[in-house]
């Protein structure tokens, strides 16, 4: 399923923050037709762990959702461990990266990578 569709809620979304920085890693590899992966797949510590790279070819049953410039692609599958779910990105004194906030997680691992 492909969507542009305002009606319909994204199963994850982005901080402003997170926008700007995928929007700017995307600018780097000089290919504006690429969006953000986000999926899950099983492995990690606690069952399952997060997934997110640019891809620049989507499949009909991705779920597809805009954020300014930024488009994220994700899988019908790991949409339903993911609703609710937000990207963040931060940038401080002890670490710059990208985290998931999920409320479906029951728990998470210590590296913040996986949950169950």
């Amino acid at each position: 399923m492909t969507t542009t569709d305002t009606q319909i809620t994204p199963p994850i979304t982005l901080t402003d923050t997170a926008i700007t920085k995928v929007a700017e890693l995307i600018e780097d590899e000089g290919n504006p037709d690429l969006a953000l992966r986000v999926a899950v797949r099983p492995g990690g510590c606690s069952g399952f762990s997060y997934e997110m790279f640019f891809d620049s070819e989507t499949t009909a049953e991705d779920v597809t959702f805009g954020f300014g410039n930024v488009r994220v692609v994700v899988d019908p599958a790991s949409a339903d461990l993911l609703v609710g779910a937000t990207l963040d990105f931060k940038d401080g004194l002890t670490g710059a990266g990208f985290s998931i906030n999920n409320p479906n997680a029951t728990r998470t691992c210590g590296c913040g990578n996986s949950f169950s």
